[in-house]
Formats: structure tokens, sequence, C-alpha cells
């Protein structure tokens, strides 16, 4: 199943949490995993899209949200 299939999305309450207080909302979120540049991380990836960061792991079909950050 490709990126651009359907996404089940879990958000860990750490990254929830960055989300409310950066303004960031879900479908920012899901764009950013989408369309960004996605690099392999040590548990996970981080993909960036235009002054987003997300931090996030797959597990089958679901994507686990573990962090989110605006870019400086």
């Amino acid at each position: 199943m490709k990126k651009s299939d359907r996404m089940i999305i879990k958000i860990t309450k750490h990254a929830k949490s960055q989300m409310i207080g950066r303004g960031i909302t879900l479908e920012q979120v899901k764009r950013t995993i989408r369309l960004g540049a996605t690099t392999k991380q040590t548990d996970g990836y981080e993909s960036s899209y235009s002054y987003f960061l997300v931090d996030w792991k797959r597990i089958h079909d679901c994507y686990i949200i573990k962090t989110v950050k605006v870019k400086d």
C-alpha cells in the first residue's frame, strides 16, 4: 500500500500536545507524510514539507505520529 492510499493515523499524546500548541492540523500532518521529503530514522521516519517536520513510524497500514514540529 502506498502513502497516498487510505491512511489510518494514530497520534501519541506528545504529538497531539505539540499539534495543539503549534496550531498544526491533522490535514497538514497527513500532507507532510504524503508529499514531503522522507528520511529514515532509527525508529521510523521524518518527513519534511513546507514549514513542518513530522516524525512517524508505520506498522502495517497504521501511521503512528510521534513528533510534530515547525521548521525554524
